[in-house]
């Protein structure tokens, strides 16, 4: 069995001691990580090295970033998500590793939250939205398990949030978004958690203001995606929710998808 997380970890060296709290109790495989808000050089790589894993990370300072922790050397990392060599965010890395006879990729991804909406913003999200769809267009071609894990900024229906009211009018929740967010589904890719489970009240994110988390208004927007030979393989996907409830938490939980790999 592999296992495969994806984390917003909201600044990694805020949360290095969490991190390696998490990686101890879950053991996953691979960990996909987003807004680890470092830098290369500056990123924690030598805690979590000494827990076995393997680090690669594509960093910008002070917001964004991304990274793979894998217990297994990667065959392969590209950084940045093709489509527009101007874009300087760095929001995305793809790590190939061979695991038994077969080879997958595994992409950490953080996709642009949008707000404010009357800004410049949300049409960034929204053609980042577009690039990822030309992006797994190929890889599914290649007929691959492809795992895309990561932070979304999209809440794929109302049974995804506390309240659908509140996010009417939020980049997140707008019907541009979720539309964008199914025409990802449509290429062929699977909802892992969805595949799991219709249950309701399921989050991955509280915000930190107004007792979101003690009153469990949540959302979900953090996703594994599944290409047809990743799915074809899933056991189950867990959301580590007792994580929000840890001194200096990200506002983020760890969602985990074990395979039959």
């Amino acid at each position: 069995m592999i296992r495969i997380a994806t984390w917003n970890i909201n600044g990694v060296k805020a949360r290095i001691e969490n991190l390696c709290q998490w990686l101890k109790d879950a053991s996953p495989d691979i960990a996909c990580l987003q807004e680890i808000k470092s830098v290369d050089e500056a990123f924690p790589r030598g805690e979590i090295e000494a827990l076995g894993y393997h680090v690669e990370t594509h960093g910008q300072k002070g917001f964004n970033g991304v990274a793979l922790l894998s217990r297994m050397r990667p065959d392969e990392i590209n950084r940045g998500l093709p489509g527009d060599e101007t874009d300087e965010q760095a929001r995305f890395i793809e790590g190939v590793f061979t695991i038994g006879p077969r080879a997958i990729r595994v992409c950490s991804l953080y996709l642009p939250n949008g707000n404010p909406i009357d800004t410049e913003k949300y049409p960034y999200k929204l053609r980042w939205m577009d690039r990822l769809r030309t992006f797994a267009t190929g890889r599914l071609q290649l007929e691959e398990p492809l795992i895309l894990a990561g932070d979304y900024n999209v809440i794929p229906e109302p049974i995804d949030c506390h309240d659908p009211a509140v996010w009417a009018n939020d980049a997140l929740f707008l019907p541009q978004t979720r539309s964008a967010f199914r025409e990802q589904e449509n290429l062929g890719l699977t909802d892992a958690l969805r595949a799991t489970t219709a249950a309701a009240k399921i989050y991955t994110f509280w915000d930190y203001q107004a007792g979101a988390w003690q009153k469990n208004n949540g959302i979900r927007i953090d996703h594994l995606l599944l290409s047809p030979e990743a799915a074809d393989r899933l056991l189950s996907v867990a959301v580590d929710k007792h994580v929000r409830a840890w001194e200096k938490p990200s506002d983020h939980v760890p969602v985990i998808g074990s395979f039959d790999f």
